[in-house]
């Protein structure tokens, strides 16, 4: 009896995991905030200092390319958990200098920001990303992608950073980079 029971559970398991390999599930749409700048918002005057200092940092140093002023904004000896860049703020401003060449700061991120959470000296930012699936690359997709900071409590500088960065590829830029604005 515990031989045909195993042998329907294993029947049903497989069958079941080939109808989920062929079935996509419908992914609940993305909605980027309305006003970045409201994010920034806080009752207590520190998370809402901490929250403008990553937005600044993302604007300017990210994703302006303005790689010179990631001393405002990063402790020299930053710690970086993505692995495809060294610990280091010169390592970080090296690697991602090469990648983001220097334009126009907005006063908004170019990048669709869901949301940003601040709680002590952390602040994570949440945004949308597309990527382009592996097995279909013609299907693009929307994801989550998260960044989380910690801000040394008494620089009020960016200290240490992590993301769910998997390695790039040989083109040294991360899935979904092809969309990146």
């Amino acid at each position: 009896m515990r031989k045909i029971f195993l042998a329907t559970a294993i029947t049903m398991l497989v069958a079941g995991h080939g109808l989920q390999a062929q079935e996509r599930p419908v992914i609940a749409p993305l909605v980027p905030a309305a006003d970045q700048r409201a994010l920034l918002a806080s009752d207590d005057p520190k998370l809402a200092r901490n929250k403008q200092h990553v937005y600044d940092f993302w604007r300017i140093v990210y994703e302006g390319g303005h790689m010179d002023r990631a001393p405002e904004f990063m402790t020299p000896e930053y710690v970086q958990h993505n692995p495809n860049v060294a610990s280091g703020r010169d390592n970080f401003v090296r690697t991602i200098g090469a990648a983001r060449p220097a334009r126009p700061v907005l006063e908004h991120s170019n990048f669709p920001i869901i949301d940003i959470i601040a709680e002590g000296d952390m602040v994570v930012v949440m945004w949308a990303r597309k990527v382009r699936d592996r097995v279909h690359p013609d299907e693009i997709y929307d994801m989550t992608w998260f960044d989380v900071f910690r801000l040394d409590p008494i620089s009020g500088l960016i200290a240490e950073h992590w993301d769910s960065s998997e390695r790039w590829d040989e083109s040294g830029r991360p899935p979904g980079a092809e969309f990146f604005p």
